[in-house]
């Protein structure tokens, strides 16, 4: 049965046990990164609990999106179920965003988020906060680990407003009701989320956020005042390919796909979807897309999670890669373990989480690139 290179990321699987514990025992996780052209990379922190999507401050500080420990709570009975062997899940409230200083030092924004774990016969693989994003001096966030189908009956997946300084939010929209009232065209049967498994989000001018859902494989605009509607119904013209990140630049958005497993190098893509939801292919060649972001001189830098031929997620191959106007591919990072997004600092440099998923607890870091 056909699962999602997603799920196996973000989720577990049956196949990650088999595939991926192995080389996290051994050689692969001790990989460091290296670098191609003439980059410098740091550990920035580290102690991070599934680092996930990342964004800086109008403060000049990190924040960084981690989907937390999962939980023991069960909802069998209770709603319908992710189907076995990834699920059923079990939740709790550990996911939480850290800001972390241009010293490295990391401090708790707001902690107790839902966070979500698969079976255990899958690996108990984790969900929580996916990515963070500002809107003027605001912080909202993106919920995956909620949900009932995920063990979290009382909070759904949505966005939220963090109350600065106070160590509370708001959940401004819900999109977990969002998707299970607005199906897309093809979903996949076999592979299929209730809740939806949120992955990226992006802030656009002063009151609008937009998030793309892998799963389902839609973008979706969320104003701050709760309402929410459709872009683009990703999956009607290109199937079930897994959409995991988004960025806009010059009035358009960029989605890339992490395609669906075995890896097959070179089979995930880049496409523009302009604001009013037309989508077109603008690069292609590329290798599960776990982000996507642009420098100062507008171009465009793509985070790829596992490459090198290895079939499904493998420590110690991730890659980020800039792309020329000629659609040519360049290396620019090598050697990243399990890399889950990335984003560019004020100071130009880029700043990267890796060890995203599949290790335990607190072994999440934050490495920074300097370009000379």
């Amino acid at each position: 049965m056909l699962r999602t290179l997603f799920r196996l990321l973000a989720l577990g699987g049956a196949l990650i046990i088999l595939v991926l514990l192995a080389p996290l025992a051994g050689a692969g996780a001790k990989a460091q990164p290296s670098a191609a052209l003439s980059a410098k990379i740091s550990i920035l922190a580290t102690g991070l609990d599934n680092p996930r999507g990342l964004k800086f401050g109008p403060d000049g500080n990190l924040y960084v999106a981690e989907a937390g420990r999962g939980g023991s709570h069960s909802t069998v009975g209770q709603c319908k179920q992710v189907p076995d062997p990834i699920g059923p899940y079990t939740g709790g409230m550990t996911a939480r965003i850290s800001k972390i200083t241009r010293a490295g030092v990391r401090t708790t924004v707001i902690d107790h988020l839902p966070s979500s774990q698969t079976s255990a016969a899958s690996g108990g693989d984790v969900l929580g906060v996916a990515d963070v994003a500002f809107l003027g001096n605001t912080l909202y966030a993106l919920l995956a680990g909620g949900g009932c189908s995920h063990g979290v009956p009382n909070i759904p997946n949505g966005i939220i407003k963090v109350e600065p300084g106070e160590g509370e939010w708001d959940l401004i929209a819900n999109l977990s009701h969002f998707i299970m009232t607005h199906p897309v065209k093809h979903p996949s049967p076999d592979d299929f989320e209730p809740d939806g498994t949120w992955y990226s989000m992006v802030g656009v001018a002063d009151d609008d956020l937009f998030a793309v859902e892998p799963n389902h494989g839609e973008l979706d605009e969320i104003e701050t005042d709760g309402g929410i509607k459709r872009v683009i119904d990703i999956s009607a013209s290109q199937g079930h390919i897994v959409p995991t990140a988004v960025a806009f630049h010059d009035g358009n958005f960029y989605v890339g796909n992490l395609n669906t497993f075995p890896i097959q190098d070179g089979s995930s893509k880049i496409f523009k979807i302009t604001p009013n939801g037309q989508i077109s292919v603008f690069a292609t060649g590329l290798t599960t897309v776990l982000g996507i972001t642009f420098d100062n001189l507008g171009r465009m830098y793509v985070l790829e999670n596992t490459t090198g031929g290895n079939p499904f997620p493998t420590p110690g191959t991730g890659k980020v890669v800039r792309l020329s106007t000629s659609g040519a591919l360049t290396t620019i990072v090598s050697g990243l373990t399990l890399p889950t997004g990335m984003t560019f600092g004020p100071d130009g440099r880029l700043y990267i989480s890796t060890f995203g998923f599949g290790y335990p607890p607190g072994m999440g870091q934050i490495v920074r690139v300097s370009f000379s």
